[in-house]
């Protein structure tokens, strides 16, 4: 009987290390696909603030999800002018406006981003011992790009904050090296 009751409590005790790894998995985003590069036409990609263009051919990572949000969620912040004419095409897709760089906004993750609904809601970033306040104005398309919606840029990956120019300042980012920075954010 004693012989039973350890199998079954080892067999029970298998289940859930089983079934924790299986939800700690499901936590983590991968890729959902590629998309093929396309060579932007003529003066098609805005390389301001070092945007990349796309280069033909080459495979880019798409992703439907980003990392689980947390009160201290990692993430890379990029650089994006979001005023008409600026690298980061039309305008942004909470209001479809235009947004100074003097102000501070970003674009999130396409998974972040969640259809939406961290539209014109103010997020915390915090890097170097600093913190500012940013509104949600865009998404950063995490599943699309090398087209003319996307200014013929890649798509962004699954954990970027694209942030106004105001957003690097208020971090106390030297000009010299503005472009990526590891940060963290949360829901203000």
């Amino acid at each position: 009987m004693k012989t039973f009751t350890l199998g079954a409590s080892l067999l029970v005790l298998i289940i859930v290390v089983a079934t924790y790894c299986q939800e700690a998995e499901a936590q983590v985003c991968r890729p959902s696909g590629n998309i093929r590069g396309r060579k932007p036409p003529p003066g098609e990609c805005n390389q301001e603030n070092d945007s990349d263009c796309c280069v033909e051919e080459k495979l880019y990572p798409v992703y439907r999800c980003s990392p689980t949000v947390s009160g201290n969620t990692k993430a890379v912040l990029t650089l994006n002018s979001f005023q008409k004419g600026g690298d980061g095409g039309g305008p942004s897709e909470c209001d479809n406006q235009y947004h100074s760089d003097d102000i501070p906004v970003v674009a999130l993750s396409t998974g972040w981003y969640g259809k939406g609904s961290r539209c014109l809601n103010d997020i915390i970033i915090s890097a170097n011992g600093k913190s500012v306040r940013a509104k949600v104005v865009d998404e950063c398309d995490s599943t699309m790009g090398c087209d003319e919606d996307h200014d013929y840029q890649p798509p962004c990956n699954n954990n970027i904050v694209d942030a106004s120019k105001a957003v690097w300042e208020a971090l106390g980012v030297p000009h010299e090296q503005w472009g990526e920075l590891d940060i963290t954010w949360s829901d203000a």
